[in-house]
């Protein structure tokens, strides 16, 4: 429905819930427009100076204004309580089962995203401020836990898996950051002190939207939309979208790669 409105394709299940609703806002507005435009239009002929040379203290008796109104209350109910409030307990209060889901930590800061996978222990190594270095360990990983030797960071990369649950726990180091990709239709602040997490279900893997826009540099981009500071422009970040069994041979190779440089720290 959106396709007139130059929105960007779609990757992800649960856009098409968005973007219909996006099209009936905007079908609703043009109804307003058209609507309050014809009035203010209608006012200015109708109750010229030179129609009306005398001012008339009795005044409009016709109730046509309060209809339009009741009208307009009856749409911001429809777009409410048919649109807006399902959506939001669709994708806000039902978060799917961590244990069907990749799970994946998203820490922004001045100016990069970085990305943090459990490995495949499926549990997130313990964090030490004390440990923060901004080249070598920006998220302060203590590699010495266990249940952090297998964990993986990337920088500025997400890689996901295709057709899969993702629950993306967004976090900031420093100040509001809003995580957005607008193929997947979301977009979420992240905020200094807090945990939000944010989910959805790509569909579309980045090959196969390159072949479908025939573009074969397309990626999914990640852009901060919250004005950051002086660098705000170059916070990109980019998605990956993969088939399980590429997702699952890149984390294999990353866990290794991780694993190495961990014995070099430690040698």
């Amino acid at each position: 429905m959106t396709d007139w409105l130059g929105m960007p394709p779609l990757a992800s299940t649960h856009g098409g819930q968005i973007d219909n609703m996006i099209g009936w806002v905007h079908v609703f507005m043009l109804i307003l427009f058209l609507g309050w435009g014809g009035f203010y239009a209608y006012c200015l002929i109708r109750f010229r100076k030179s129609r009306n040379p005398v001012a008339n203290y009795t005044g409009v008796k016709s109730h046509a204004s309060n209809y339009s109104e009741l009208g307009v209350a009856v749409v911001e109910a429809i777009l409410l309580f048919g649109f807006a409030i399902p959506l939001w307990a669709a994708r806000v209060d039902r978060t799917p089962p961590e244990s069907e889901s990749l799970v994946v930590r998203v820490t922004a800061e001045q100016f990069a995203w970085n990305v943090h996978y459990a490995g495949p222990d499926g549990v997130f190594g313990r964090a030490d401020i004390k440990l923060v270095d901004a080249q070598s360990n920006p998220l302060g990983l203590d590699r010495t836990d266990p249940a952090g030797k297998d964990d993986v960071t990337t920088l500025n990369q997400l890689y996901l898996p295709v057709n899969k649950p993702i629950i993306l726990r967004l976090r900031s180091k420093d100040m509001i950051h809003s995580f957005g990709v607008p193929e997947f239709r979301v977009k979420q602040d992240a905020i200094p002190g807090l945990t939000i997490p944010i989910w959805f279900v790509p569909n579309v893997t980045t090959a196969e939207m390159r072949t479908r826009l025939g573009n074969p540099e397309f990626q999914y981009e990640i852009a901060c939309a919250q004005l950051c500071g002086l660098g705000h422009y170059r916070m990109r970040g980019f998605v990956t979208v993969q088939t399980a069994e590429e997702f699952q041979k890149w984390l294999a190779a990353e866990v290794e790669k991780s694993k190495a440089e961990t014995s070099d720290i430690f040698r």
